[in-house]
């Protein structure tokens, strides 16, 4: 079991900082992702 009272006050606000920030830039690259493929498959269905 890990002793949370050593756990400094930077280590509390760098965890779930670093979380948001892949969260985030997850949630970008995929959504870009997903733009592009529909953009492929509208292309497709023109010609």
């Amino acid at each position: 079991m890990p002793n949370f009272g050593n756990m400094t006050a930077q280590h509390v606000i760098y965890i779930p900082f670093a979380l948001m920030i892949g969260l985030i830039s997850g949630y970008i690259f995929g959504a870009r992702a997903v733009r592009a493929e529909l953009d492929k498959k509208k292309r497709r269905m023109k010609e």
